[in-house]
């Protein structure tokens, strides 16, 4: 066989690969078009599921992803069973990992608070809780009110200030105490979740002033430096502010009573007493 015969039976090999190339990808694409790209089948909630909700079985479906897959989509039903919930789940959601609590931490409230922070209970008025205005996820400030304590009395009457700013509200509900009577009743209680130095400021000012959250913009986070007002402020009218003063409260010193002695003199059948201060004088 020459060299020419050779180089011919190349050439035709080389076109021959190429054209099924070609055809190859020619075919795979209208087969794409025609079935779709591919899928891949990922753990998904079966029903809405709450903050604090265990994953069963009952819990969990699969649904299928076309393309690129979520980053920390869970693939098998027993890498999400027993994990609680730290975010709220609705039905036919991809769930992913991130949206799970870690392995072994349980369910319920505690298992949605981060590390290094706090889950700290606060009560609000019904105006608060019942009417809806502050939902899990959302950001507040905390306000106090009360007349300041000392062993001076302000003349300004009961003061307001802030006592933190941009904290996040990890639950709304309903907690359920006792009256006077002993007789249940249902009070309305937001968790909110702060440091443990927040907590503890937080825990002193609910049992000493009152509490009221204020609504921010969850997208707002400046902090704003506050000098806080009083009720003397609120009638002042184009007048400028009234500064919170106090009034000293005057001890009344009471000097100590002076020593005395006294004596039985005896005149014959007759008694008498004479008292006599400390320096000799009588009294």
């Amino acid at each position: 066989m020459n060299r020419r015969l050779l180089t011919i039976l190349l050439c035709a090999f080389l076109v021959a690969a190429a054209c099924s190339f070609l055809v190859y990808k020619a075919v795979g694409a209208r087969i794409s078009a025609v079935h779709g790209p591919a899928t891949t089948r990922v753990i998904a909630a079966a029903s809405d599921l709450k903050i604090g909700t265990v994953l069963t079985a009952n819990n969990l479906t699969t649904i299928e992803v076309a393309g690129a897959l979520p980053k920390g989509a869970i693939l098998k039903q027993d890498a999400a069973i027993g994990r609680g919930v730290v975010s709220n789940l609705y039905q036919g959601e991809a769930i992913l990992d991130d949206r799970l609590a870690p392995t072994g931490s349980g369910g319920g409230l505690a298992a949605t608070i981060r590390d290094g922070m706090r889950a700290c209970a606060v009560k609000v008025d019904d105006v608060v809780g019942v009417a809806g205005f502050v939902t899990p996820g959302m950001r507040v400030d905390v306000l106090i009110s009360g007349v300041p304590p000392g062993p001076v009395v302000p003349t300004t009457g009961p003061e307001v200030k802030t006592l933190l700013q941009n904290i996040e509200v990890l639950s709304a509900g309903t907690d359920i105490q006792k009256d006077s009577d002993g007789k249940p009743k249902p009070v309305q209680v937001v968790n909110l979740l702060v440091t443990p130095d927040q907590a503890e400021s937080l825990s002193l000012a609910s049992n000493q002033t009152k509490i009221q959250l204020v609504l921010r913009n969850p997208l707002d986070t400046t902090i704003t430096k506050t000098a806080g007002t009083a009720v003397a402020n609120l009638f002042a009218g184009d007048t400028p502010p009234v500064k919170a003063h106090t009034v000293s409260v005057a001890k009344v010193v009471r000097k100590p009573a002076a020593e005395s002695f006294s004596i039985q003199v005896y005149n014959g059948s007759k008694r008498s007493d004479a008292k006599f201060a400390s320096s000799g004088g009588t009294q």
